[in-house]
């Protein structure tokens, strides 16, 4: 008989997996990992601000990802930073700043471990009902905006040149990505959420040849790093979180061995 708590935090390790490997296909394409970064360590402010605001902490780090989001694309349309230095400025001012809020709560006890990298096992019903239809809504928009996204990270200049309205597109691209970040906080941690992101989707490239078919692998490739995380955690009492991460990895290193084709007679 399976535990109640490990019940909820394998539907919750899906849900996000299958929500994040579309996702991360993108984050591959459009070479954004340092974004996710960005956007994984603003989290922390978001956690903090909840508290201080008595708000759910997926809700404060939805929004403070939100507003990081926006004040990038804003910075970005300035253009007198290049987004490589942007991003590594709001990224630890955002992670230093969240520290300090924590610190100021001296009422506050927080388990600070447990959010920089993962506490799968505590995740409640209340944390499955927001991963479950706050992933439902970000598979929906992708969904939406799939074809004009691909049409601008194949190629921008040409997609806007065919009237694909390219900024919003992207504004929603990253508002997506801030949402699932939200919602893998309590999976992998703030410091590993990216590593959701990127490692299943580029194993499914060594695997796909089709992007529907490489976000197709990318999702099934997380679902099983979640479930092979979760059990290895489970059976040698490692941290759950990086053992998800782990899990993804190896299975990318399998993905980078050589197949041997047979010959056709």
């Amino acid at each position: 008989m399976v535990e109640d708590f490990i019940l909820r935090a394998g539907l919750a390790g899906i849900a996000v997996a299958l929500v994040a490997g579309p996702l991360g296909c993108f984050v591959v394409w459009r070479r954004m990992a340092y974004f996710g970064d960005t956007m994984a360590h603003s989290a922390l402010l978001g956690v903090a601000l909840g508290f201080l605001l008595d708000l759910h902490p997926i809700l404060g780090v939805v929004c403070v990802t939100v507003a990081i989001a926006l004040l990038l694309l804003a910075l970005q349309e300035r253009a007198w930073l290049a987004s490589d230095t942007l991003l590594g400025i709001l990224s630890h001012a955002a992670l230093s700043l969240g520290l300090v809020v924590i610190g100021l709560m001296a009422w506050l006890r927080l388990d600070l471990m447990g959010f920089l990298f993962g506490d799968i096992l505590a995740v409640t019903m209340a944390d499955l009902a927001w991963i479950g239809g706050g992933g439902l809504a970000v598979l929906a928009v992708l969904l939406w905006i799939w074809r004009p996204l691909l049409a601008a990270t194949v190629h921008e200049d040409l997609a806007r040149a065919e009237g694909v309205p390219t900024f919003r597109v992207r504004l929603a691209f990253m508002l997506l990505i801030a949402v699932v970040i939200a919602l893998a906080m309590k999976l992998v941690g703030i410091l590993l959420i990216t590593a959701l992101l990127i490692i299943p989707a580029a194993t499914a490239r060594r695997l796909a040849t089709t992007p529907e078919a490489m976000a197709l692998w990318a999702a099934v490739i997380g679902a099983l790093a979640v479930v092979a995380g979760l059990a290895g955690s489970l059976q040698l009492d490692t941290p759950t979180g990086p053992s998800i991460v782990v899990a993804a990895a190896l299975f990318f290193a399998l993905a980078l061995l050589p197949v041997r084709r047979r010959a056709r007679p």
